[in-house]
């Protein structure tokens, strides 16, 4: 699907909705990139959101896969995709064509409030392509208020796709999509907070003032030291020494997050691999802002497509429709949380409670359950408070600073388990305390564990050690032999990983041809 702007122009009384919820958004304190809507068949739709919301990607089987599980989906009445939205500058998103006035004035607001996200959100900051690295003196110049960041993510999909097919028509469509594989099980092992506070992980810098080591001489009396101590001697010392010290140091100097970045620069690759593994870097830094505010994100969206189909966008005899529909985005079920109902929910409280007064230090001290019910002060904060917490947190700071125990029981959260005597998932408990730990742990990092380079010339013999920064969790020990197997395709040389199984360290090691496990002291 090479391009669908130019056949998918919006009809005009979509475009005359789009001019007016756009004016609304505005008027309601909302600032967004241009938007661009397209409306798209079903089959369009689901080859785009198989894309990951791009119209272009590079060639690999895993989108025929993903178009194939969502097809089924919604041919069955599993799921059925709304909208799309692109973090773009203009913000592109998709209209379902067939879809009723209601649905798509209803996917016209939500875009609204992703796309004030994605241009005020900190976390986003990382997908500026004009971004410098903080603290240049240019920076403190030129303010980000005074223009639009660069992000033609559309247009950087495109080239992705043209670079790893110009590669396939090279060497073929097998060993690119292979190794495309391996890429894929590592594109996790990524550092975003050092992509966002350095740009691209640099070496210490060198102090060149620090005094060099003297090179050790032959005991000599002063006048014969010329000839004891020659400069041809002297020189080979110096050599000697230096190599000793490179073979001393640490590589790299202190463990390093960012895998990715450590393999592009030291691992023996191809130059077409390099290239490849830079493409799935790059679209993992793009993608994982996304991953740390599902929940804000989608809040933040529903809160604002609520405010504007109930306060302008719908008649009386639309309301009726609306109301299904977005009982059906907030509706909980199954096993899985609802971002957007936890996110809305909690927004809407913030709000209340900034409005109120409940917060701060007399609202904490207060004990008295009456007085606290009908506590008002009528600050009138509550609008103010949620546009700050939209700019700064991410979902881990959310949860952490703003889930309370009122809150966990007038939304009836619980965590659940499973229950070897029953044999089914049971209600495990309310406690708030466990329930905002459960939900912490789930949004730390992602789910994912957090690994390290720790040495690239472990034992002195060019292998590649990581760590695992065990957190209370073993690593699953199959996936980890997996991931230890890719590696070793990338870097060419045996690599283990350090890491606890029942509260013992132990390595886990791949040369090639077999794993191993040892416990280590």
């Amino acid at each position: 699907m090479e391009s669908t702007g130019l056949r998918a122009a919006l009809p005009e009384y979509l475009r005359e909705w789009q001019e007016k919820i756009e004016g609304y958004a505005r008027r309601s304190g909302l600032d967004f990139f241009p938007q661009v809507f397209e409306v798209l068949s079903f089959d369009e739709m689901n080859e785009v959101a198989a894309f990951g919301g791009f119209p272009t990607r590079y060639p690999h089987w895993r989108w025929g896969m993903d178009y194939e599980r969502l097809k089924k989906s919604s041919e069955y009445g599993l799921s059925r995709i709304y909208e799309m939205v692109i973090n773009n500058n203009p913000c592109v998103a998709y209209l379902l064509e067939g879809n009723s006035l209601t649905d798509q004035k209803l996917v016209m607001a939500h875009v609204c409030g992703h796309n004030d996200f994605f241009k005020n959100n900190y976390a986003f900051k990382v997908t500026d392509q004009d971004r410098r690295p903080p603290g240049r003196a240019e920076d403190m110049v030129v303010s980000r208020m005074d223009r639009l960041p660069t992000r033609k993510w559309i247009d950087t999909f495109a080239n992705h796709a043209s670079r790893v097919r110009r590669h396939m028509d090279r060497y073929g469509v097998s060993p690119v999509e292979e190794f495309i594989d391996v890429c894929h099980s590592l594109e996790n092992l990524i550092d975003p907070p050092g992509r966002m506070l350095e740009g691209r992980p640099r070496a210490p810098e060198k102090d060149e003032n620090a005094p060099a080591e003297e090179v050790p001489r032959l005991k000599s009396s002063g006048y014969m030291d010329s000839f004891i101590n020659p400069k041809e001697y002297l020189d080979a010392q110096r050599a000697k020494m230096d190599a000793e010290a490179q073979k001393a140091k640490r590589f790299p100097e202190k463990p390093m997050r960012d895998v990715l970045w450590f393999l592009l620069e030291h691992a023996p690759l191809e130059k077409w691999e390099r290239d490849v593994l830079e493409v799935i870097r790059e679209e993992a830094y793009y993608f994982w802002p996304q991953a740390q505010t599902k929940v804000m994100n989608e809040g933040w969206a529903s809160f604002w497509h609520s405010k504007i189909m109930t306060g302008f966008a719908c008649d009386a005899s639309e309301i009726i429709d609306y109301s299904d529909r977005n009982a059906s985005v907030m509706g909980g079920g199954g096993k899985n949380l609802n971002p957007y109902k936890l996110g809305v929910e909690l927004y809407r409280n913030i709000e209340e409670r900034w409005n109120k007064g409940r917060f701060g230090k007399e609202w904490e001290d207060c004990t008295n359950l009456e007085d606290r019910l009908h506590w008002d002060r009528q600050l009138g904060l509550g609008r103010k408070k949620i546009f700050e917490v939209r700019a700064l947190y991410t979902d881990v700071m959310f949860i952490d600073e703003f889930l309370t125990p009122e809150f966990v029981i007038e939304n009836k959260l619980f965590t659940y388990a499973w229950s070897n005597r029953n044999d089914r998932f049971e209600i495990d408990t309310r406690e708030f305390k466990a329930i905002k730990e459960k939900l912490l742990f789930q949004m730390t990092n992602f789910g994912n564990p957090f690994i390290f380079v720790e040495d690239g010339n472990y034992e002195n013999r060019g292998e590649l050690l990581l760590r695992h920064e065990h957190q209370g969790v073993d690593l699953d020990q199959e996936k980890g032999k997996e991931t230890l197997k890719n590696l070793f395709r990338v870097w060419r040389r045996p690599c283990s990983l350090a890491t606890q199984f029942d509260g013992r360290p132990t390595l886990l090691r791949f040369d090639g041809k077999e794993h191993t496990s040892k416990p280590v002291k």
